[in-house]
């Protein structure tokens, strides 16, 4: 299967910036490839993490990176966000594009909620006193402005994961990277941050995120690339992936076989 052509969508489907069933037509030119990998393959040692990943996102969409443990999502996310270097292949960002990732367990400085959004402001080049007054708005934007003078280290998991991307929104980023953003998290909690994703697909965020949750797949995403070994064997509209045909592998992960 390893070498088999992935599944993608055919032409006679919806292109990945048009409006799919049950979605608002778009009108406007054509959404805008924001990140795109040719060829792309990670090795570490003899392991082959990532092999032959060719894949394009455009501007808007909400890509879900599904696959069983060790299939690579959480290694193609560094890739996208430059954190890792490809062994072969290229990565490239939109021109003038900007993002940012958050990881399953965010790290925390030891400092107050309100800095640790701020430190990212003024290391854009911000001074102090502007970063710490978008941090504060950037904190009633999610709902954490009453907790801006706590240590970002005694919230909640549910807390840190929504401090985590007011830190990465005040940056303004137009692509977000999630790895397993709700995995550690209560249902409640869980809740909270797919609402927030939801929030900042309506506004235009592109977003890509890996997920073992095919729930929330299906709740947030418009398209679902499926990997295994390294390699995408499927790249699919949601729609398509819960509901027409899909290699054994991929089948045998819905029914969580795999």
């Amino acid at each position: 299967m390893n070498g088999a052509a992935p599944l993608r969508a055919t032409t006679a489907e919806p292109s990945r910036g048009a409006a799919r069933p049950g979605e608002p037509a778009r009108t406007g030119p054509p959404a805008e490839t924001v990140l795109r990998l040719r060829s792309v393959a990670v090795r570490f040692g003899a392991v082959h993490a990532l092999a032959g990943v060719d894949l394009a996102v455009e501007s808007g969409e909400r890509v879900a990176l599904v696959g069983a443990n060790g299939s690579g999502k959480s290694t193609l996310l560094r890739v996208m966000h430059g954190l890792l270097k490809p062994s072969a292949g290229e990565v490239t960002p939109a021109a003038g594009g900007r993002q940012a990732m958050i990881f399953q367990r965010p790290h925390m400085m030891r400092a107050s909620v309100q800095t640790n959004v701020a430190l990212g402001l003024w290391l854009q080049g911000r001074r102090w006193r502007d970063a710490s007054a978008r941090a504060l708005a950037a904190l009633q934007q999610f709902g954490l402005a009453p907790l801006a003078r706590r240590s970002a280290r005694t919230l909640s998991g549910g807390q840190q994961q929504r401090l985590a991307i007011a830190r990465a929104c005040a940056l303004a980023p137009n692509v977000l990277l999630l790895d397993e953003p709700t995995s550690s998290l209560d249902p409640h909690a869980k809740r909270e941050v797919e609402a927030l994703v939801t929030e900042l697909v309506g506004q235009g965020l592109t977003i890509v995120f890996a997920s073992h949750n095919l729930g929330q797949v299906k709740r947030l995403a418009s398209r679902v690339v499926y990997l295994e070994q390294g390699r995408v064997l499927a790249d699919l509209p949601v729609a398509r992936f819960f509901n027409g045909p899909l290699p054994e592998s991929a089948q045998q992960f819905l029914k969580g076989e795999l």
